[in-house]
This record gives C-alpha cells, sequence and structure tokens, in this order.
C-alpha cells in the first residue's frame, strides 16, 4: 500500500500512514434504474484512488441487483478497465431495478457475497432511495452475519473479519433533489441538453411569434425548471415548491401580454414535471397550452423534453464534481470506524463536505412533507440555500412591475478586457433589475475608453430582451486602463450624471476599478459607489473563486480534448500537446486536465523544470506498454518563458522516437467564445442582480446634502464567490492578495486540486488531505430540529 499525508490535531501537524489493505466495492444506482452524465468520473476516481491506497476495488455490476446475485457481477477493477470512460454518459457498471433488496433476504444474499470476497466498504452512487436502501444495508450487517453463520453459508472466523461495513454514498441524479448538497451529479450536464433545446426552441418561436411551453424532468423538485427559467430568461416557470397563487390563469396571460406589448417576439414558460397548483392538482404542459391557446389565441407549442435530459456527454462541471466526490468518498471509507455514520459526500459551494447521510435524507422528506402540508416557504428553504437564492433571483426578475415613481439614480454599465460568455446574462439582470428598483440604467460602450468619449446611452427593459443566452459583449469591451483618461472619465460621469458604477470585467476591471478609487483623492466625481463584477476565461480576478465565462471556456476546451483522444485512441501511440488560454493563471489548464483526464498540465504557479519534463515523458513511454495507448498534456500558454509549447512538443517527438508520436493544438480564441453554460448564464444573473440590490443600500448611505458621496475603502467592492458565498469584498483590502505582475492572486482554491489531478494519471506522489472534509451536521445547518 501507498503511505499517505494528512492532517490530524492542530493545524500544521502532519501524519503519515499506511492504508491496511482494505477491500473497496463500487457499486451503481441500486433502487431505482436511472443513471446520469457523471458518475462514470466518480467510478473511475473511486478506482484509481481506491488502488494508489493500496485497496482492493471491485465493481458490482447492474447496481444491487448484481450485490444480490453475485458471481460474475461482482468483479475485480484495474486501472485501465477505467480508461476512456470521463466522456461517456450513463454508467459503464449498469444500473438495475432491484425487488431483492428490498427484502431481508435478498440483503443476506448481498452480504453473503461480499463477505466471501472479503468487503467492507461499499461505495453507492444513486438518489436517495439507493442511498438509504445502502444505509439500511449497513444497520442490519450484524444481524445478517448472524443469520449467515447459523444457516452454515459462512464461517465464524470470516464473521469476525466482517465485523462491520463501511458506507459511503454519493449522490447521481439530475432532479438535484437531494438535500446537503448544492449540486448532484448528473445536474449540470441535464441542465446544458435543456439550454441546447431552449435555444434551438427560441429561434424557430422568435421568428414565428410563437409562445413555447417546454416541460422538464425533476420528479418533486423544481432545479431544473428553476434555474432553465432563469438561464432562458422565461416569462413563467411553474415549479412544485412554490405553486402559483390562485386565480394564476389569468395573472400568467397578463404577464404574456405585457411581455409581448414590450415588442418582445416570443413567450416562453417552463414547467416542472411535478408541477401543481396550491390545491395539490397537477398542471401539465398541455393544460397551460390550452390555456394560453384559448385566452390569448397565440400560437401555442408544447415541449417534453424526457430522456433526453439524462443522456450525452457529461459537462466539464459534472466531470470534476464526480472525481472530487469518488476521491473525498474513498477517504471517508479509509478513515471510517465502526462508531462513524454512513455519509454522504456532497458540494457546498466549491468545497466537498461529508455529511451524516440519513439526516440528508430526513430533510430530504421533510421537504416533501412541508409541500404537502402547505408550506411552500418552509420547502424552499429546506431545499437549500442555492435552490433559495435562485428562487429569489427568478422573483426579483419576473414577479416584480417597474415602479411608478423614479429614484433619479444613473447606474452606469461597462464591460472591460477581453469578452467572454455570461457577460451579457450579468448586464441583462442588472438592467432590469435596476429598472424594478426605479433607476435610470445607462450602458457604456467599450470599456473605460467609451466612458472618457461618452458612448453613454440609456437601457430600457426592451433593450436587453434575449442577452442572457448571447456570448460576447454586447456593449463593447476593451483592456484600456483609466489612468490616463481620469480627468475625461471624470467629466463624463458629470456630464451624464452617473451615480453608480458597475465594472464587468477581468483583470482590467479590477486594475480600472483600483485606478478610479486612486484618482478619488483628485476627482470628486469619482467619488461614487462602484462594484468589480469577475467575467474572465482566465478566472483570475482577486476576491472570486469563479468568474463568469470560466465555465464556459472549460467545456469548450473539455469537449476538444473528448475529440483528440478519440483521434488518438484511433491512431494508437499517439501523445497530444494542448496549448489553453489563461495568462499567467493555470485555472483552465489544471481543470481542464481533471475533467479530459491528462496526463500532465504545465501551470506558472506549479514551477517545473527539465527533470519534471523528463518524468513525464518516462511516465508516457510507460503508459505505452499497457493497454492505453495514447497520452494528453495540456500546456497554460504562459507557464514558463523557455519552455514554450513548440519546446515541449519538441522534446516529446525526441524522446518518444519508436514509441509515440506527437501532435500539437493552440486552441485559441475559440476558447473565448460560443453561447454561455447555463452556470455561467445562471452565475452571470445572479451577480448582476446582487451588484445592483448592493448598490441601491450603498447609494442611500452615501447620500449626503443632496448629493451622492462615497469615500470609504467599502464604497468600491469586488463581488465574488468564497467558498459557500457571494461576497462583496473591497477593492482596497483585495491589493494585499495579488500578484500584480502576474496578474493573479496570491492564493488560489482550486491549486489544491492538482495533486488529484497526478494521482488520477497514474504518478507515485504524496495526497495532502491536510484540508480533508470533516463530518459536518445538515440539521444543525439548516437550523432545523
Amino acid at each position: 500500500p501507498w503511505p499517505l499525508t494528512f492532517c490530524g490535531g492542530k493545524k500544521g501537524q502532519r501524519k503519515t500512514a499506511l492504508w491496511k489493505q482494505r477491500e473497496t466495492t463500487v457499486c451503481g444506482s441500486g433502487l431505482r434504474s436511472f443513471c446520469v452524465a457523471g458518475m462514470n468520473a466518480a467510478v473511475r476516481a473511486t478506482v484509481r484512488v481506491g488502488l494508489y491506497t493500496g485497496a482492493k476495488v471491485f465493481f458490482v455490476h447492474e447496481g444491487y441487483q448484481g450485490l444480490v446475485d453475485g458471481g460474475d457481477n461482482i468483479r475485480p477493477a484495474s486501472w485501465e478497465s477505467v480508461s476512456m470512460m470521463l466522456q461517456l454518459g450513463g454508467t459503464v457498471i449498469g444500473s438495475a431495478r432491484c425487488q431483492d433488496f428490498r427484502t431481508k433476504e435478498g440483503r443476506t444474499k448481498a452480504a453473503c457475497n461480499l463477505v466471501k470476497l472479503g468487503i467492507t466498504n461499499l461505495c453507492v452512487i444513486g438518489g436517495d432511495g439507493s442511498l438509504t436502501g445502502a444505509n439500511q444495508f449497513r444497520s442490519e450487517w450484524g444481524e445478517l452475519l448472524a443469520d449467515l453463520v447459523k444457516a452454515g453459508k459462512i464461517t465464524v472466523d470470516e464473521a469476525k473479519r466482517s465485523s462491520h461495513l463501511n458506507i459511503v454514498g454519493m449522490v447521481g441524479s439530475i432532479d438535484n433533489d437531494f438535500c446537503g448538497t448544492d449540486m448532484t451529479i448528473g445536474t449540470d450536464s441535464a441542465l446544458h441538453r435543456i439550454i441546447e433545446v431552449v435555444d434551438a426552441i427560441t429561434t424557430t418561436a422568435q421568428s414565428h411569434q410563437r409562445t413555447f411551453i417546454l416541460e422538464v424532468m425533476g420528479r418533486h423538485c423544481g432545479y431544473l425548471a428553476l434555474v432553465t427559467a432563469l438561464a432562458c430568461g422565461a416569462d413563467w416557470v411553474f415549479i412544485p415548491e412554490m405553486p402559483p397563487e390562485e386565480h394564476w390563469e389569468e395573472h400568467l396571460c397578463r404577464r404574456l401580454m405585457e411581455t409581448r406589448g414590450r415588442g418582445s417576439r416570443l413567450n416562453v414558460i417552463i414547467v416542472a414535471e411535478g408541477a401543481m397548483d396550491r390545491h395539490g392538482k397537477p398542471i401539465s404542459s398541455d393544460m397551460v397550452k390550452n390555456l394560453v391557446s384559448k385566452k390569448l389565441g397565440y400560437d401555442t407549442r408544447a415541449t417534453i423534453l424526457g430522456h433526453v435530459q439524462r443522456g450525452g456527454t457529461p459537462s466539464a462541471f459534472d466531470r470534476i464534481l464526480g472525481s472530487r466526490m469518488g476521491v473525498e468518498a474513498v477517504m471517508a471509507l479509509l478513515e471510517a470506524t465502526p462508531d462513524t455514520p454512513a455519509c454522504v459526500v456532497s458540494l457546498s459551494g466549491n468545497m466537498a463536505v461529508r455529511l451524516p447521510l440519513m439526516e440528508c435524507v430526513q430533510v430530504t422528506k421533510d421537504v416533501t412533507k412541508a409541500m404537502a402540508e402547505g408550506r411552500f416557504d418552509d420547502a424552499i428553504k429546506l431545499r437549500g440555500k442555492s435552490f433559495e437564492n435562485n428562487w429569489s433571483t427568478y422573483r426579483l426578475l419576473a414577479h416584480v412591475h417597474p415602479p411608478e415613481a423614479k429614484s433619479n439614480i444613473n447606474i452606469a454599465i461597462l464591460n472591460v478586457g477581453a469578452p467572454c460568455a455570461g457577460m451579457n446574462a450579468a448586464v441583462r439582470a442588472a438592467v432590469r433589475i435596476g429598472i424594478t428598483q426605479g433607476h435610470h440604467m445607462l450602458a457604456v460602450h467599450d470599456g473605460f475608453e467609451g466612458l472618457a468619449c461618452g458612448l453613454v446611452e440609456p437601457l430600457t427593459w426592451a433593450s436587453v430582451g434575449g442577452w442572457t443566452g448571447k456570448g460576447g459583449s454586447h456593449l463593447g469591451t476593451k483592456r484600456t486602463l483609466p489612468a490616463n483618461l481620469i480627468e475625461e472619465i471624470s467629466l463624463s460621469i458629470a456630464k451624464f450624471n452617473i451615480h453608480a458604477l458597475i465594472i464587468i470585467g477581468g483583470f482590467e476591471a479590477f486594475v480600472g476599478g483600483l485606478e478610479l478609487v486612486t484618482g478619488r483623492e483628485k476627482y470628486e466625481e469619482l467619488c461614487i459607489p462602484l462594484v468589480v463584477i469577475p467575467a474572465t476565461v482566465s478566472n483570475n480576478v482577486p476576491g472570486s473563486d469563479f468568474s463568469i465565462g470560466a465555465d464556459t471556456a472549460l467545456n469548450t476546451i473539455t469537449m476538444t480534448c473528448d475529440r483528440i483522444k478519440q483521434s488518438a485512441a484511433g491512431t494508437k501511440r499517439r501523445v497530444f500537446i494542448v496549448e489553453t488560454m489563461g495568462g499567467y493563471c493555470g485555472y483552465l489548464a489544471t481543470m481542464a486536465g481533471l475533467s479530459s483526464g491528462a496526463d500532465a498540465a504545465y501551470i506558472f504557479e506549479d514551477s517545473f523544470n527539465i527533470h519534471d519534463l523528463e518524468i513525464n515523458v518516462e511516465h508516457l513511454v510507460e503508459k505505452m506498454k499497457t493497454t492505453v495507448k495514447r497520452g494528453l498534456i495540456l500546456r497554460n500558454e504562459k507557464c514558463n518563458a523557455n519552455y514554450t509549447t513548440d519546446f515541449i512538443f519538441n522534446l516529446y517527438s525526441e524522446e518518444g522516437k519508436g514509441v509515440f508520436d506527437c501532435r500539437k493544438n493552440v486552441l485559441g480564441h475559440m476558447q473565448q467564445g460560443g453561447t454561455p453554460s447555463p452556470f455561467d448564464r445562471n452565475f452571470g444573473t445572479k451577480m448582476g442582480a446582487k451588484s445592483v440590490l448592493w448598490l441601491t443600500e450603498k447609494l442611500k448611505e452615501c447620500y449626503r446634502h443632496g448629493r451622492i458621496f462615497a469615500n470609504t475603502p467599502d464604497s468600491a467592492c469586488v463581488l465574488g464567490m468564497r467558498k459557500r458565498a457571494l461576497v462583496f469584498q473591497p477593492l482596497a483590502e483585495l491589493k494585499e492578495e495579488t500578484d500584480f505582475e502576474h496578474r493573479i492572486p496570491k492564493t488560489q482554491w482550486w491549486l489544491k486540486l492538482r495533486p488529484i489531478l497526478k494521482i488520477l494519471a497514474k504518478y507515485k506522489i504524496n495526497l495532502d488531505t491536510s484540508e480533508k472534509a470533516s463530518l459536518e451536521h445538515i440539521i444543525k445547518k439548516k437550523g432545523l430540529v
């Protein structure tokens, strides 16, 4: 077994342990025969990290049915057996309905099969039904062993060796209906499928001035419907957690008429499959279609997306989520004791956490109970903070009429730096929330340069219609910084009576914001509140773990790498060198390496030398001796001034002569283009909305003697995601956290994921688990009794 380093006791204390040889089983979803995109990433990570720690790993094919039937359904897993799995949808180990496991007799057979193979750790990937079944299996384990000994099926020694069973769960479900995790494996991929369809449908709807009703999956959870509504700017959404008020039919028709009255040529209504009214009566897409057709006479079509949402290639997010959960699941199993409760690995913000399985199941059941009892506000809260924030943002954008009285506040929005997908979604949300607050919203074209030249015009509700799904920057963007244009910018602010600024962009937006704050000392016109919203494919803005646009770029790179790997698999013995964007920030290269299964990812933050390159080449030479005869190397564009893409290509070509040949690919600006991913649309929408609400409050604080005057550090902030929440941080405070020479933050959370990338590529390194997830309590977290 490999030595593992992990932390115990006080921070900084390390202890090294050799994991006892254990048997770990990976089981697919069990009680229901559903499989989702991203499960294979979790299977791959669990197998490889399990083997890395010295454990024997087994596949259980066909879910719990395979556990009951035993035989060839439980087979040893090898490193190569999980190769080329990342890009496959569904689950390669199969999933099947299993009535047998619901009976004690079936569970006894399953226990016998595990004991005979010496398996004492079970990793289950599935929904709440599968995980509840696993917990019941664990709680009965001692009793099942006693029955088996009594029946003579196993010996007393075998029972002693398998005296307790450790269980860890990973939630695989497109419904995202499991409480305790922000996202379940498969949800993001399902959103990709839905948004692809919505984008295709809206083009035909616009051409023919139609109303489209789309019914999406989700069982009794409205997450898919709600996020789809946010991501496409739907006119109405029906979700089971919050049924519409009485007489909703009139309200819906009025809303659709108002939308058409503002100049829109289409209407989109999203219906969750479990949608119902306040009396529990189901609301179907056909029912809504008939209502709109009869009452308004609009040309209306209904589309039920069905199982297309479950299929397809997993998104980059689901691959990384599955991989991270797989690693954490193995750690949880190996650290488990007989007293450790069965846990489920969850995602909270960007952090992997462990939660007691049955607490999560209980809260999930509490949601259903709250809906049945008509406590709909409670149902929304019980779904978690992420769901609650999505619902609040949707209501702000869709359920409020612009007020009659205006605030006489002018808020200007500008895009700065390179364009990226999701910028337009942030602008749209900011404009519409601003209008609902009574403000005048102004567009600044071409960044700070446009502001200096007076390229400012008003934005209306209708002028940003349909922007959510558009890539690039409709406002236009330039990299010019304001330092040399401060006087002209202050004159423009005075001329257009601008009271607050929203700056959407990358590192230039951050630096530009700082320069405006510095200019406050000389120009009083710059003493207005401003907020910077990070939007760049590089994900290098201090103060935020994620930037708008990075997810879309990551998916573009991942899909391109999939095609490249497929090409390499066909020709055999081929290594591809792929260059990604990001400036000095290695986020894209590292995360694309995780999502595409790269053999190495060279980045600036993790310095390397010729010896490291030599090790990588030797590693690939050894790899070519196995059944996996291909390689993928990612290189961040500015990882090293001397070890360029051409240099690495030539080095690999020379050293690999006779063993493998090389090809190189510079992805270039294709990473900045394309339609925004569901995450970037949703993230941009929430950031845009939150920024205007913050500015509204800040303007009230800064209103003195009949005018706005803001010169405190907290009046100029970056809005960013930090671990589990969206937070505002003063630009001045973030200066200390910034490496200005290389345009990156000094600390970056994703660097802790790099060892996972190396372990999954079969490098013999120590896995630092000093920040391992500890068991948290969801009940306490949600303030429930």
